[in-house]
Order: C-alpha cells, then structure tokens, then sequence
C-alpha cells in the first residue's frame, strides 16, 4: 500500500518505482500487491505471501485484491483445486490482467482462466485479446463494483475509474466471458471447466432417488434457460427395465429412496447413451440404506464405462443432497465428476457452461467496413459545430448531415425557417406531413406542443409552424426556435431506437431496442461496446424480447431486420471515427418491410 491508490505523494512514489524498473530492463507486478507464485515441477515458484502452495494443476489465478488472492488460495486448498499459477496485479502500473491474458494464452499448463477484478485498465485493448484467448480457453470472471457505493470502494483501493455495470456486462456478452456472481460460483465453474468436457447442447437429464431435489434441479436448470426434455421411448423402456414399479422413468428420472449403487450405475450408463441428452446431472439424498461412498463409486464407475464407450462429450454433475461432510468431488483414476451441496448451483453452473460452449462454437463475426461512408465528412461537421458553438447538440441540420455522411437513411424532408418554407417542403415530399419543432434549447419536443402530425395540406403547415411558434411565445422561450423539421408522416413494420453513450472507461456503448415510448416503458434494450462485429449487431437484434415483432407477429408486417443490423454496424463505424460524438439517440427509427430498410425520424447528437 501507500502508492497511486492514496493518489498525491503515492503516484509519485509508483511512477518513480516504475521508471527504476525499466531502466533496469525488467516488469512489475503490482505494486500494492500480494506477489505471485507458479507450482509448475520446473519452477515452484512462491513470491507471494500465502503460507501455502496450492495444488499443482490448470487454473490460473489473476486477483486485484491480494489479501483476497491469498484466501482464494487457501479456498483452493480446501476443496482440491489445481492451479498452475498466480499473480496478485494490485494497482497494475506494469503487468496489467492483459498480460496475463496473453501469457496465459501460450502457457501450455494452464487450461481455465480466473479473474478477479475490480476495475478495467484498458477494456479496448482488453476485449481484442479475451475474445481471442476466450475461444481456446474459459475465462471466468468475478468483477466487483457492480453498485455505486463498490464502485466509489474499488475506485479508491486501486485508483482506477469504475465502469457501467451496463458496459462490462455487454463486453462480457461480446467476448465470452463467463461471468461469476460470487467467488464460490467462479470456483464452481472452475471445477465443471476443468474436470468436464464442455456441452454440446441445452437438454439435460436428471437422476434422483428423491423427488424434492428433483424439482429443485429442474426449475434451476429452466430457469438458467437449459431443457429438460422428455426421455424417448427407448430410453425409457431400458431405464423401467430395472427400476421398481413406484419408480418414474420420466425426466426427471425418480428411482425412488430404494435406489442403491446397482441402480445408479445402470442409470447414469443408460442417460449418457441416450441420444436426446448433453449433459447428465445425478442428484443423491443419503436415506440410511446404502453408504454414499458405494453410490459415488457406483456413479463414477457408470461414468467411465460410458466414456470407455466413446460418449465424451457429455459433462456429469453430482450433488449429494444433506450429507454431513461437504463432497466437492468424486473420482476413480480415470473420471473426476465436480460435486455441489445443492442441486440450484449445478442449474447456474451449467447454464453457463453452455452459453459459453454455444459462444465458442459460433462463428466470431467480422468488423465490417462500409466503402459509401464519408466518415471524415461526418467529423468535419462535428468539429464544425463544436468550433463555432462548444459543446452541446448538433442542430437538426448538422445531426440529419452527420448521418447521412454516415451511409444511414434519414427519413426525407427539411428544416424550414419559416411558415412559407415549411409549406414548400411539405409540398415536395408529400402530404400528410409532420411539423415537428427545430430548436438547440428544447430537446423535449412533444410535452411544449411541438410536434404536430398528419397534416394534409399547405395550409395545415403554414398554421402548424405559426402554433409552434406562438406556444414558445406565450412561454417566452420565442429565442429557442431555430425552425421546424417537415416530413411525410410515414407507417412501418415497426419502430425501433439505436443509441449510443460515451462509457467514461469502455467507449461508445450502442443500444437497440423497440422504439417510439416503449424503450421508456418497457427497457427492451441490448447493448454491446463498439466496435461491433456483424455477429454483435445480429445479436442485439434477436435479444431484445420485442424481436417476435420485428419477425411478423398475429398479422402483423415483418421488419427488414438485415438493414436494422447494418445501421448498427454503420453507427458503429460511425462513432469509433468521430470521438467527439457523446450521445445518440436515434427515436423513433420506422423499420419497413424486408427489402425496404428502414427510416430515421427523429435523432438528437450531443458532442464535446
């Protein structure tokens, strides 16, 4: 302690530490760090201050908190957990959890890699190299900080500045991180990662000798959005063939308190076999019949015999219900099966595990560029405004050019500084038009009566523009009306919004969502960190829970969702070329029919 996290005198005192380590050629680890330590044969290396190695195995251990890296070593202790190596970063002036990534990456002896971290140094640099590792190797993560007061804590024990909790989950999202709520659901993870192969798809089966644990499974497995499909037939027939008659053969498979190690053996070998399960959970309650160490060996012994037979890529979860010693693994010499004291952790683990399997087997997407977008037009007229302005919003003018620049479709029509002008453009793009409100000082136009719809012909305009200009009159804000947006009222599949905010740590986080007053309502909305991928856009559009709506719902017109993905990655290209860009808000966007793309209505930038 006493470096850049006490700021003052200690960032000198960092920055002066640094400089005498690089004149001597050499990194840093910390400082405001516990150490690090390597139990690989050839190094057994311990420059920490834990007491203890732990097991030699393939986990490694990145921690921000030294003090907890040290109990986390002790945990690992406690409930068998190799791992390879690991470092304490404390207040990374040096070696940052980037490195790591990157040394990990190549290190032949770690597999699973774990991180707890309280801030991000350098997302940008960060999610390039954890979507890349990520797909050869599991990155499992607790980050702290999640409220404003863990925040305001992280912040000031390693100087760093806290994210949204709103951008880390998106980069999560991006780059396949598995993200862990709690220390012991990341070392839950950790034991299915390294002991289990990864699940091939979302169908579960589970095998009890009673039926309470069952139901508690089954809910936590749907509820971490996996299946628990129904045993085929055959399946079926096999499993009755030698289970009592009160025993249920359904899914879950109750085989009733008399189950005993016969039983389970013959189960656990019959669901692996069966081709509409991926992963396997197999649930014990001590009934005082038999010795839970015969069911354990009776269950790995049905494992193996199973992966003996080629079936190996199917993970096995155990959980022996109420027994007085915590069990956190059963083996034999060829199979290690993770176990849990209760069936709920086995729903979240494996949840995750497959949305990870899912992510990696995915293709990764590329970084699309658009040869039509005028990027460097679109920074002239924001540079321009802040020129001649300062910071603030574009006027609709610039914001409507900005887009445009862009590649993205604005909805036809013009700004008009007058009742006459406005009639005129109302006559070119064709009636019925909307008059809606141009103005630097009111961003909220509808509430002042500034947004007048349906209007059929010149006349209507002309007094809609004048209406607007007497109700700012009557509240003496006549000064904040710069003109008035004219444009054909227009119908289509259904409205949606893009956004963007500038992340004080990540960058541009862009959203998506069902538009117009449903993204206030409802907060159906994705985000992801530019830049987007085509794989990101894609996926922000089918998350949203609105996306039946966007495919055709009860009659209603399907949306042109491939060009609401393009208009991401567009506002994508467009926000990582102009960091002057703080804000959009793009509200309502008309998405037309497939083939017809979409319109943007209404957009508001805000630059500095």
């Amino acid at each position: 302690a006493g470096f850049a996290e006490i700021g003052g005198e200690g960032v000198e005192r960092q920055d002066e530490l640094l400089a005498a380590v690089r004149r001597a050629g050499m990194r840093m680890v910390g400082p405001n760090c516990l150490g690090l330590l390597h139990t690989h044969a050839d190094v057994r290396l311990n420059a920490s201050f834990a007491p203890n190695m732990p097991p030699r195995g393939a986990v490694g251990l990145c921690s921000q908190s030294g003090a907890l890296g040290v109990a986390i070593i002790a945990l690992a202790r406690r409930i068998d957990l190799g791992m390879s190596s690991f470092v304490s970063v404390g207040n990374k002036a040096d070696i940052s959890a980037i490195d790591l990534l990157e040394w990990w990456e190549q290190d032949e002896t770690t597999d699973v890699l774990l991180f707890y971290l309280e801030a991000f140094g350098d997302p940008r640099h960060f999610a390039p190299v954890a979507r890349r590792v990520g797909r050869r190797k599991p990155i499992v993560m607790v980050k702290a900080g999640r409220t404003e007061a863990g925040g305001r804590a992280a912040s000031s024990h390693t100087a760093a500045l806290a994210a949204s909790e709103t951008a880390v989950e998106a980069l999560f999202r991006q780059t396949g991180i598995l993200r862990a709520e709690t220390l012991e659901e990341m070392f839950g993870l950790a034991r299915a990662l390294t002991q289990q192969p990864l699940p091939r798809g979302r169908r579960v089966a589970v095998v009890t000798n009673a039926g309470g644990p069952g139901i508690l499974c089954v809910d936590a497995l749907e509820g971490a959005g996996l299946e628990v499909p129904r045993l085929a037939p055959g399946t079926r027939a096999t499993l009755n063939a030698f289970l009592p008659s009160a025993a249920s053969s359904a899914n879950p498979v109750d085989m009733i308190a008399s189950a005993g190690p016969r039983e389970f053996r013959a189960a656990v070998e019959v669901l692996l076999r069966a081709e509409e399960v991926d992963a396997l959970v197999v649930l014990y309650t001590p009934a005082g019949m038999f010795v839970t160490e015969s069911v354990a060996e009776s269950v790995v012994a049905g494992v193996t015999a199973a992966r003996e037979a080629g079936i190996d890529d199917k993970p096995v979860f155990v959980s022996v219900v109420g027994d007085e010693e915590e069990t956190y693994a059963i083996r034999d010499d060829h199979e290690t099966l993770p176990a849990y004291r209760f069936p709920e952790e086995i729903g979240r683990v494996l949840g995750k595990m497959v949305e990870y399997a899912e992510w990696r087997r995915a293709d990764p997407g590329v970084f699309v560029t658009f040869g039509d977008q005028s990027l460097a037009e679109a920074r002239a007229i924001v540079t321009g405004a802040l020129d001649e302005r300062g910071e603030g919003w574009l006027s609709l003018a610039e914001a409507r050019r900005t887009l445009e620049a862009a590649g993205l479709t604005v909805a036809p029509g013009g700004v008009a500084t007058s009742a006459k002008e406005a009639a005129a453009i109302a006559k070119e793009v064709g009636f019925p038009v909307a008059v809606k409100l141009a103005s630097l000082q009111l961003v909220h136009k509808t509430e002042i009566g500034g947004v007048v719809l349906g209007l059929q012909d010149a006349e209507a305009v002309e007094a809609a523009y004048r209406g607007i200009e007497e109700r700012l009159a009557g509240m003496g804000r006549a000064d904040a009306m710069d003109g008035a947006l004219v444009q054909p009222m227009l119908e289509g599949a259904a409205e949606v919004m893009i956004g963007v905010n500038q992340d004080p740590v990540f960058g541009p986080l862009i959203a998506f969502g069902l538009g117009g007053i449903h993204v206030e309502v409802l907060r159906d909305v994705a985000f992801r960190v530019a830049p987007l991928s085509d794989r990101d856009a894609s996926a922000m559009v089918s998350e949203i829970r609105g996306h039946q709506l966007l495919q055709g719902y009860r009659g209603h017109a399907a949306a042109d969702i491939a060009a609401l993905e393009e208009a991401l990655l567009r506002m994508s290209r467009l926000v990582e070329a102009v960091p002057e860009i703080r804000e959009i808000d793009l509200n309502p966007i008309f998405a037309l029919e497939p083939g017809h793309g979409y319109r943007i209505v209404d957009a508001r930038i805000r630059v500095a």
